[in-house]
């Protein structure tokens, strides 16, 4: 298979170098430009989910009536969630991307290196939120009254299986670590992928990925009226990072599908966002139907056009915009971890300021201010975490890298 062409850097694509041409002592560098701008997206998109919700709960705990301008944010914003789905193909994509490149720039994939990148990117975040959820939140909680004794177990939350924790005991009572379970599949998916790629020849990867979308439909299946496994069990959200490495797959080479994609005309542009918005719009009414095949393909379904867009906005060369031309928003994109992780404590720290402050709960001007600040401060403990915390650990990265940001 001969290796995908250089795209041209000045239509705005993915900058990826000839390695085969490539000194071995001399790191390869590989950038999308347009993934940090689909990152802020999809976490903008938990985060108006998760503040409306909790808005709205709030309301209904008071036996207050959900204003009118709540109820048509809701409506807009319910599946907000799929900004999780989202963030799951591009996993798929990017790193199934990144691998296959190491591959063929080093002749293998160097498991041990890979497992020190993602650690050195994600356990140090991801156990400062452990701790804060199961040592600082509970303290805090019991000081303004909200003491709730924490079901969750912390040692699954230390192993990376706390996504089955969710589905055994439910929702912990910090919120904090209630939204730590992707990231518990994210890491199951980077413990396993790149052996499969080290040891199955490149050409025949995408029957692997074929094989694991085909498994987690099958179990999706056996469990289509579960809802807690039908989202949170790693074999049955596995798809759409087996979804992402497929896409990645394709267009890692000159086939049929990155020439497709690549000379997309914009009337299928046009199709593939506008279908996308009616999925994330009509989510509920098309596949909350009750009818199994609707439950079992949900994913398989959303996450075929959420993998489209990604591929459209990195190859395509008729696109109406590219996310890199929205700046400020891109320049977010290095911090949306950050901001995943901490837009709950975020939630948080507005509420008690404006609650200190005798705000009015439930004026619908104050609860939209209250978002803007809990936006605003996310982002700033968001840029103190990754620049004062997380920095300290990513600048070891590159010393494991084969590949790296251009």
């Amino acid at each position: 298979m001969s290796s995908i062409p250089n795209p041209i850097a000045a239509g705005g694509n993915p900058t990826v170098p000839d390695l085969a041409s490539t000194p071995a002592a001399k790191k390869a560098k590989v950038f999308f430009p347009h993934l940090d701008g689909l990152r802020f997206v999809c976490f903008f998109l938990v985060f108006l989910f998760h503040f409306n919700k909790t808005t709205v709960e709030h309301y209904q705990a008071s036996q207050r009536e959900v204003p009118a301008f709540f109820k048509a944010f809701t409506v807009l914003f319910q599946n907000g969630n799929l900004g999780v789905n989202f963030f799951f193909v591009l996993s798929g994509f990017l790193i199934t991307f990144l691998l296959i490149r190491e591959k063929e720039h080093t002749g293998r994939i160097h498991v041990g290196h890979f497992y020190m990148r993602r650690i050195l990117r994600i356990w140090p975040l991801f156990y400062l939120c452990v701790f804060i959820g199961f040592v600082v939140f509970p303290k805090v909680a019991y000081l303004i009254g909200m003491g709730a004794e924490e079901h969750a177990r912390p040692l699954w939350y230390l192993t990376f299986l706390n996504n089955f924790d969710v589905i055994e005991t439910g929702h912990p009572n910090s919120l904090v670590l209630g939204i730590l379970w992707s990231i518990a599949i994210e890491e199951q998916f980077y413990l396993t992928w790149p052996l499969l790629l080290s040891f199955v020849p490149l050409r025949y990867f995408k029957h692997v990925c074929l094989l694991i979308l085909g498994g987690s439909l099958l179990f999706r299946a056996f469990h289509h009226n579960q809802p807690d496994v039908l989202y949170f069990n790693t074999f049955a959200v596995i798809g759409d990072m087996a979804l992402g490495g497929l896409l990645a797959y394709w267009t890692s080479y000159d086939s049929r599908f990155l020439r497709w994609i690549t000379k997309l005309p914009r009337w299928q542009i046009i199709a593939i966002y506008a279908i996308a918005a009616g999925l994330f719009l009509l989510r509920r009414k098309l596949f909350y139907s009750g009818i199994p095949a609707a439950a079992i393909t949900e994913r398989l379904i959303i996450g075929t056009f959420f993998g489209l867009i990604i591929v459209e906005q990195n190859f395509s060369q008729n696109s109406f915009f590219k996310f890199a031309q929205f700046r400020r928003m891109s320049s977010m994109g290095i911090y949306t971890y950050g901001l995943y992780c901490l837009h709950f404590i975020g939630i948080y720290i507005a509420l008690a300021l404006f609650r200190s402050a005798g705000a009015n709960e439930f004026s619908v001007p104050i609860n939209l201010t209250l978002g803007i600040a809990a936006l605003l401060i996310t982002i700033g403990i968001s840029m103190l975490s990754y620049h004062l915390f997380e920095k300290r650990f990513l600048k070891l990265k590159d010393r494991f890298a084969f590949i790296v940001r251009n």
